[in-house]
């Protein structure tokens, strides 16, 4: 992408003291929610009302959002406190209907990332507009698609550009209800420093509970946003009713938030450093919990190590994967001796939970 610096001049427009935040109710209900939820927010730091009108479910059955008559309430609730509003488009008629009824701030979702015909349609009818257009992540972890997904709307002239991290799906049951990968958002951030990141901590969490540290660590991170779901009865929400917050939750978080504002050498310094930490932070968390899961398996391997009557020491596996990560730890600029030292503790815990198994 060329002329990459443009991409933040949107967010300078709001001139804020604070992160942007987008924040409103998973999915319009009724006229009168959003009304209510519109003023409500007004007393907070948000600045951008956000309601799901259309919304992609996994599976038929489920609320699939009121439609197009949820533009007309966004449009009343513009008019009555002069908040821009944000919804999500899934397809050109979409777009349409988003533009006909003057909503400022167009995100597409994860599953339609996904798809380069679909975002293809989606930049065709935005080709030209000044509306703020966002992207959230691909429901996989892959970068490409995200970035692909970018370059197609900057391609059709569209110039308020972002993108929203959400998350990615994961068979596995984890921490969150869409793994964060922060890995992939820290390069997107790398490569393209001035494309505004905005941080959905909601479907992240899938609970409202660790909303906040979520929150914390994408401003340590250096998001430039937060798109937070808030309702004025989370519990009986329509749609994703575990992972939304009311306003005076919002305020609190908002409030509790550490945000980096000071500017200077010094400054930059310490943001700079704070971010590379944060980042170590996430990695070794990472560690962590793939040592765990290394020694979940290893049990299993006891198990079957029991069964068969087989010793636990098996010598000529052991001196293949060292040679093994020896070559990969060179690759990657890593001594061999430290290689040795870190292979050895784990191979050595790794005895450790089998015997434990065995003599069980």
């Amino acid at each position: 992408m060329e002329n990459k610096k443009e991409l933040k001049n949107w967010l300078d427009n709001f001139q804020l003291k604070h992160p942007l935040v987008i924040a409103g109710p998973c999915s319009a209900e009724t006229e009168a929610q959003v009304l209510n939820i519109a003023h409500q927010l007004k007393h907070t730091d948000a600045t951008i009302l956000r309601a799901g009108i259309w919304k992609p479910r996994t599976r038929p059955g489920n609320f699939e959002g009121v439609g197009a008559l949820g533009l007309k309430w966004l449009q009343k609730a513009k008019a009555e406190t002069g908040m821009l509003t944000a919804t999500e488009v899934a397809n050109a008629n979409h777009v349409s209907l988003a533009l006909e009824h003057d909503v400022d701030v167009l995100w597409i979702g994860a599953r339609t990332t996904v798809s380069p015909f679909v975002v293809q349609e989606i930049a065709n009818a935005l080709k030209g507009t000044n509306k703020i257009v966002l992207v959230k992540n691909p429901v996989n972890p892959d970068l490409s698609l995200w970035l692909g997904a970018v370059e197609r709307l900057h391609t059709a002239n569209i110039k308020n550009i972002g993108v929203i991290h959400r998350g990615f799906s994961t068979y596995e049951k984890t921490y969150y209800r869409n793994n964060p990968e922060w890995q992939l958002p820290i390069e997107l951030q790398n490569r393209f420093p001035d494309l505004p990141l905005i941080l959905d901590p909601s479907h992240i969490a899938g609970r409202r509970d660790i909303i906040s540290e979520l929150c914390q660590t994408g401003l340590d991170l250096n998001y430039d946003g937060l798109m937070i779901e808030t309702h004025m009865d989370p519990e009986n929400a329509w749609s994703d009713a575990e992972q939304q917050i009311t306003p005076d939750t919002l305020i609190k978080i908002m409030a509790s938030l550490q945000v980096r504002n000071e500017t200077g050498h010094a400054a930059d310094y310490k943001n700079k450093l704070n971010t590379m930490r944060t980042q170590i932070d996430l990695i070794d968390h990472q560690l962590i919990d793939i040592l765990g899961k290394r020694m979940q398996i290893a049990e299993q391997i006891g198990l079957l190590k029991k069964e068969h009557n087989v010793a636990v020491l098996q010598a000529k596996r052991w001196n293949a994967i060292l040679g093994r990560m020896i070559l990969q730890g060179k690759e990657k600029d890593l001594s061999e001796e430290f290689i040795l030292r870190v292979f050895k503790a784990v191979h050595q815990e790794s005895i450790n939970h089998q015997k434990n198994v065995i003599n069980n």
